[in-house]
């Protein structure tokens, strides 16, 4: 294993003898605590050896692995270029608790642990490639003194005021920036400092995560008292020339679509919206399923409809959701290795859900769709927001109900009542930005323009055939078995 790295220095091949042979299955003890070094004063300059690189990573085994080669991968780069060795992260190695995705309750425990002896904190995803000597370069072009704080990366803005942000800034949407967590973004290590001393003892003004790096840039603002983002030009989440990060893609290649007939599609329906809801459904991404039920509270064989002796609720569906749970694990239902559940007025990819589904592994218990938090700075949980889709493997259908959790009532939120029960199972929530909760507009479209968007949710206001068609319908799609 040593051959890849003879002639560096001896103290990265310490480094790289635990991480070059890392296999898929392999996984790496994590030192929760940094290196000592001698307090260095404040400079302009800095080296490697004073970035720590945090790769937001994920439990689910598929997420972990690609983690770990991107941590292999940045390390052997540093290797390469003899000029010091970044501290790299795996976020949800950081602690037990899967609340770390969220950013700001993980920032005590890096502060703590590397405060002193690094300047900058750089958060990536598992498909962000960096440039190193573009990087340090980059963060060079901002002082690291003792009375400027940084927050830097790629701005994007709202182009209206938007649900998702609760609204905010409505007079003018594009005042406020927030970071495309594509491209990376940094915090220097005054401004983690002085962060993380307000988490511990600041009440956030909202219990929920909704959209991460917007929440983040917001409780960094503090309403004008602290930095805005600094927009960083060679923070890509495209690649061109002079990048210092550029990114991949959220929907990867693992081969062959999962088949039609694999997973099963449960949509959730009553009879007032049969005839405008099911209907869109219907004239646009019905033919793409290979199983697929519509479940009410009645009876309709027009379309057809099955009624599961739960009644409609004008919120929540908790008890229509698990009933559904049930029903896709009884003898009588067709067997898929995947469940998917939506709302009559979801708009979705099916060829594309596929394509994501042959990345997991249906024998583990997955849990998958648009991650949402309550509570999380005070150990709370997270879960699958349901507009968007939930997707579940069956063991974590058969897990969720050999445990006993349930619902309090009928109207209960289902998509939170799932998410806390999956959290008291220790079963992660696998997060995709591919699937979402409100319409395009609700999102940067300099953000979406560039997915290859898996989901849409809710029909106020626009022709939901119009925004299926434009956003989710691949003209060139191939027919999978």
């Amino acid at each position: 294993m040593l051959h890849h790295i003879w002639g560096y220095r001896c103290k990265l091949v310490a480094v790289l003898f635990i991480w070059i042979g890392l296999s898929g299955e392999d996984k790496p003890t994590y030192n929760a605590h940094a290196p000592t070094h001698p307090e260095h004063p404040a400079r302009s300059s800095v080296g490697l050896e004073e970035v720590v690189i945090v790769i937001q990573s994920q439990r689910n085994s598929f997420h972990a692995r690609r983690s770990y080669h991107k941590k292999v991968e940045i390390l052997q780069q540093a290797a390469e270029l003899e000029q010091g060795v970044p501290v790299v992260l795996l976020l949800h190695e950081l602690s037990d608790y899967e609340r770390d995705w969220s950013i700001l309750p993980a920032l005590p425990q890096l502060s703590a642990a590397y405060g002193e002896s690094t300047s900058w904190f750089f958060f990536i995803e598992e498909e962000t490639a960096v440039a190193l000597p573009a990087l340090i370069r980059v963060l060079n072009r901002y002082p690291v003194l003792e009375s400027q704080e940084w927050f830097l990366g790629k701005r994007l803005h709202d182009n209206k005021a938007s649900i998702i942000h609760h609204y905010a800034f409505s007079e003018d949407p594009s005042f406020f920036g927030y970071p495309d967590p594509a491209a990376g973004w940094a915090l220097s290590t005054l401004l983690c400092k002085r962060l993380s001393e307000r988490i511990q003892y600041e009440n956030l003004k909202s219990d929920f995560t909704i959209d991460l790096t917007y929440e983040i840039a917001f409780f960094i603002w503090e309403e004008g008292r602290g930095p805005k983002l600094t927009a960083v030009p060679e923070f890509c989440s495209e690649l061109r020339d002079n990048c210092a990060t550029s990114f991949t893609t959220y929907l990867p290649s693992c081969g062959d679509p999962v088949s039609k007939n694999n997973v099963f599609v449960a949509v959730k329906t009553c009879e007032k919206f049969h005839k405008d809801r099911v209907s869109v459904v219907k004239s646009t991404w019905e033919k793409d399923a290979g199983i697929l039920e519509y479940y009410s509270d009645v009876t309709d064989a027009a379309i057809p409809t099955l009624d599961l002796g739960v009644p409609n609720t004008e919120r929540g569906h908790c008890g229509k959701t698990f009933a559904i749970l049930k029903h896709f694990l009884s003898k009588n239902t067709q067997k898929a290795d995947w469940l998917l559940i939506v709302d009559d007025d979801t708009l979705i990819s099916l060829p594309r859900l596929r394509r994501l589904l042959r990345c997991y592994d249906p024998k583990e218990a997955v849990v998958l769709g648009e991650r949402y938090g309550y509570g999380l700075v005070h150990h709370g949980y997270s879960y699958i927001t349901g507009g968007g889709g939930m997707v579940l493997s069956r063991p974590a259908v058969s897990r969720l109900l050999s445990s006993g959790c349930r619902c309090h009532s009928d109207d209960a939120p289902d998509d939170m009542v799932l998410g806390r029960c999956f959290t008291s199972l220790n079963v992660p929530i696998t997060h995709s930005p591919l699937f979402h909760q409100a319409q395009p507009d609700d999102y940067s479209e300099m953000r979406i323009s560039s997915q290859k968007t898996i989901s849409f949710h809710k029909h106020w206001n626009i022709n939901p055939v119009t925004v299926y068609m434009n956003w989710l319908q691949d003209t060139h799609q191939q027919d999978e078995l």
